[in-house]
């Protein structure tokens, strides 16, 4: 029997259930929140439907939402006269079977506007599940048993298309700059969990001229690939005791440097994996403060020069 992993749902739409017991209920069903400003992610030819998706509430308190077959985005202003001009899409975890909506969607896009980021939240397709709760978390439960060890070359992610959302969210933000009062060389991306490891796709796979200018990579996987010369400055986060993706050490960073492209690492003593914007008492509660002032660091909250 696996042990029990701490705080895994908040990234995995599992909050609180040990792998081993995916017999159990996924969440507490709850009736479908309203998303004000949400926006078809392909316009007229946006697929599927709202009415697919399941809403619940992971251990009890923790929004989330599975089946989701039609894509959007959700603008979160800054206050008026605050924005900087940066822009940040925001990718949700959820192991690509569900999203952590608020905790890893809403709650940091609106931290991050607080700060006079323009946020994005990107609600991407999910691979489907049962609708029936004990079915989905039998499904879920072993999709993940398959995955452990090796999520960058799992099925999960290569049956996602978090990554193609992602590549059209950002492209959506850029041509809709003006709009949002946003410059669109300063459109970055953050993502938790399977929201990092889309992150971390669309970063090195996309086109140059459709890559994110800055990627914040939270608790993704740290496992190494070959990084190109112009990728896109990383700021990688994930804690040490982190129950999902154990710690290797930081290879996936050494690929930024050996790549001589700009890369900060913040590895917290503790923390677990999904704290979202931080578990109370441990020092991931400074992760969007220091998320921001590497932005400010690599110039990105501040208008860039004409070229």
């Amino acid at each position: 029997m696996m042990k029990r992993v701490p705080g895994i749902v908040a990234a995995l739409a599992l909050l609180a259930m040990p792998l081993c017991a995916a017999a159990q209920p996924v969440s507490v069903p709850t009736k479908a929140p309203a998303e004000p400003g949400a926006i078809p992610l392909y316009g007229d030819q946006t697929p599927g439907s709202a009415s697919s998706e399941v809403w619940g509430l992971m251990g009890g308190r923790v929004l989330g939402v599975r089946n989701v077959t039609r894509p959007t985005l959700t603008p979160v202003l800054p206050a008026r006269g605050k924005a900087n001009g940066a822009a940040v899409v925001v990718a949700p975890g959820g192991a690509f079977m569900g999203l952590a909506i608020d905790h890893e969607g809403w709650q940091v896009a609106r931290a991050l506007a607080a700060r006079g980021i323009t946020a994005f939240v990107l609600k991407y397709r999910l691979i489907q599940t049962p609708v029936a709760e004990a079915e989905a978390g039998k499904f879920m439960g072993a999709m993940l048993m398959k995955e452990i060890g090796h999520p960058m070359e799992g099925e999960l992610l290569k049956q996602s298309k978090a990554p193609e959302d992602a590549r059209t969210a950002l492209a959506m933000v850029r041509a809709n700059a003006a709009k949002w009062g946003i410059d669109p060389r300063r459109v970055g991306i953050i993502g938790f969990s399977a929201g990092a490891m889309t992150s971390r796709r669309v970063a090195l796979d996309a086109p140059a001229g459709e890559r994110p200018d800055f990627v914040g990579y939270i608790y993704g996987p740290q496992d190494a690939e070959p990084v190109p010369a112009d990728a896109p400055p990383l700021f990688d986060a994930i804690a040490l005791d982190d129950g999902l993706f154990p710690s290797k050490g930081f290879p996936i960073a050494a690929g930024w440097l050996a790549a001589k492209r700009p890369v900060e690492i913040h590895g917290y003593q503790t923390g677990d994996h999904g704290f979202g914007l931080g578990k109370p008492g441990t020092t991931t509660t400074l992760l969007i403060d220091q998320f921001t002032a590497w932005l400010a660091m690599q110039g990105f909250l501040k208008p860039k020069a004409a070229k």
